[in-house]
């Protein structure tokens, strides 16, 4: 999948010569043969299940995809694995602590904001949580939760393209 280059450089960070190709991926210095590769963000997502098999998803409280279903998660911060940044941003977005987790699968995803469009690899793991009473949104991110046995009504209303075949994908591994 080819999507645009959100970052671009103007002049070369190594030496400052001007770029001659801006946009390019790699970007490639005349002047020094500096050399960088613009690669995706890295985000994670959670499955969460209740007692009854159901799915916990959100509804999104801000764009990009606001009032539409996403799963818990979210970027991997600098300095973080995968897995720190699950744990992570199931605690914030709905104050739940991961017990343990499996990693399923991956998608790319475009994630636009403001009119930039990011290159993003979801990674996508399966979650045990401690204590499913604990869980409370956060508003500034999640305008409510619910766990769902999973339908159109709700795979076709996913914010995001990567959480809605990652959810059939966990849908297929349990059929």
């Amino acid at each position: 999948m080819n999507l645009p280059i959100p970052q671009t450089f103007h002049f070369c960070p190594q030496c400052g010569a001007a770029a001659n190709a801006i946009g390019k991926n790699p970007f490639r210095c005349s002047a020094c043969q500096y050399t960088f590769h613009f690669g995706p963000t890295v985000a994670v997502g959670g499955i969460v299940t209740d007692a009854q098999g159901r799915v916990l998803l959100l509804r999104r409280a801000r764009d990009p995809g606001k009032g539409k279903w996403g799963l818990p998660g979210g970027f991997v911060d600098s300095g973080e694995t995968g897995e720190m940044a699950l744990i992570r941003e199931i605690k914030e977005e709905v104050r739940l602590n991961v017990e343990s987790f499996q990693y399923l699968t991956s998608y790319t995803n475009s994630y636009e904001y403001r009119g930039l469009v990011i290159p993003v690899v979801d990674l996508f793991y399966t979650c045990q949580i401690v204590d499913l009473d604990a869980l409370e949104a956060e508003p500034s991110e999640v305008q409510s939760t619910s766990f769902c046995d999973l339908g159109p009504e709700h795979l076709e209303n996913m914010a995001f393209e990567s959480n809605r075949l990652a959810l059939q994908t966990f849908l297929e591994s349990r059929a």
